[in-house]
């Protein structure tokens, strides 16, 4: 009764040291996960408690591997209850103690810690097991019964996997296809912002004669016009007008129309206009990342007898493309969604792979919703990528990637 009111002589037993988080190494973070006291330890594992019950009561698949095992299934659940009622004992106890819950209750002493992480692990555990063998093996059940279906189901998710089955070549070349776009589009756009980024900051000096200064006048005026009508209309009239343009100025030539599929394809028309599109948002990224810099730097090289050609190139502009690396590479997530626009002129990628299946099937929902989760993993791995190759080359892994668009 003393430990309960806290009135005892015996001095109070010492609050118990959290480990600090491991900085590096995902298996010793994952180590100190499992070996850790954590505070809502009671409030984490009620909830898989609850959720291992739930699905426990739910009816067995076919390959379910608890069938001929009821009363192991029996046990496992009534443990899941008694943990809750544990939980619920947890609960009260620190609504009684509420100020000195940490240093008079029972649960927080170190044996109790330890039966607590204990049975945290078996209540992770069981919930692990009722998960795979209700919803696991279920979907494996469904999978294997939608693809022996000899004709298309009617059920949303079996219908699914009966298209995915059958159309699975139309998706991969789609998706490859998306994904060349995007990678050799946003490369090829980065090496011509950064040429076009040159002429349109370019400054007249005093020593420049005349010519010098007439070029660097339509420098600056070309790529300011080229920058304002590339934002300011939609890609995908772009790459109508591209490729029309091109098919037109070939066949003016004299070709027919098979030597033209062979050099200016659809593909060809798509890259194309990628590359010009992102070109003028990577120009504008590259001129705030420069315009950033502090002018002492173009000043302090100029004073040591560079030109501005020279302090450009070898001051100003690492600095500033390294200023602008998250947002340069953001335009790598942005291509991969807006080239489902160059559909409309036959560049097979995603969503054209997309419309084709659903034109077989005559079913649209279901697929569609299969290019959404294709289109948002591919934007959250490239995501997960440049944020690696922020971090490497800035120093630091930025908190979010902004939008060039």
């Amino acid at each position: 009764m003393s430990d309960t009111l806290g009135t005892s002589s015996n001095p109070p037993e010492p609050a118990v040291v959290h480990r600090p988080l491991p900085q590096d190494g995902a298996l010793a973070k994952l180590a100190w996960f499992v070996t850790a006291d954590h505070r809502y330890v009671f409030l984490f594992t009620s909830v898989v408690a609850l959720v291992g019950m739930g699905l426990s009561m739910r009816g067995r698949s076919p390959m379910s591997f608890l069938a001929n095992s009821y009363a192991l299934e029996v046990v496992l659940y009534y443990v899941l209850v008694a943990w809750l009622v544990v939980s619920a004992a947890a609960l009260v106890n620190k609504l009684l103690k509420w100020n000195d819950y940490a240093q008079t209750s029972v649960f927080k002493r170190p044996q109790a810690l330890l039966a607590e992480r204990i049975g945290s692990y078996v209540v992770c555990a069981i919930g692990l097991v009722f998960f795979v063998d209700r919803v696991v093996m279920g979907f494996d059940y469904l999978v294997a019964t939608s693809i022996a279906q000899d004709s298309n189901p009617t059920d949303f998710l079996a219908s699914t996997i009966y298209m995915l089955d059958k159309s699975s070549s139309i998706f991969v070349t789609g998706i490859m296809t998306t994904v060349e776009l995007a990678l050799f589009g946003t490369l090829i756009a980065f090496v011509l912002a950064l040429l076009l980024v040159f002429l349109r900051i370019q400054q007249i000096d005093r020593s420049d004669n005349d010519f010098v200064r007439f070029l660097k006048t339509v420098g600056a005026g070309f790529a300011k016009a080229y920058s304002t009508v590339i934002r300011g209309t939609p890609m995908m009239i772009q790459g109508m007008i591209i490729y029309f343009a091109g098919f037109g100025l070939l066949r003016g030539s004299g070709m027919t129309v098979s030597q033209i599929g062979s050099i200016w394809s659809t593909f060809v028309a798509g890259l194309v206009t990628i590359s010009l599109n992102s070109t003028a948002y990577m120009m504008e990224v590259l001129r705030g990342g420069i315009e950033a810099v502090d002018s002492g730097q173009t000043e302090a090289a100029r004073s040591l007898g560079l030109s501005q050609w020279q302090a450009m190139i070898k001051v100003v502009f690492p600095q500033g493309v390294k200023n602008s690396v998250p947002a340069l590479s953001n335009e790598l997530v942005i291509n991969i969604k807006d080239s489902s626009v160059l559909s409309v002129i036959g560049v097979f990628d995603l969503m054209f792979a997309t419309t084709t299946v659903a034109g077989i099937y005559f079913k649209q929902m279901e697929i569609y919703v299969v290019a959404a989760v294709c289109y948002l993993c591919l934007t959250m791995l490239a995501t997960w990528l440049l944020n690696k190759l922020s971090a490497r080359l800035t120093g630091s892994a930025p908190s979010s990637l902004p939008s060039s668009n």
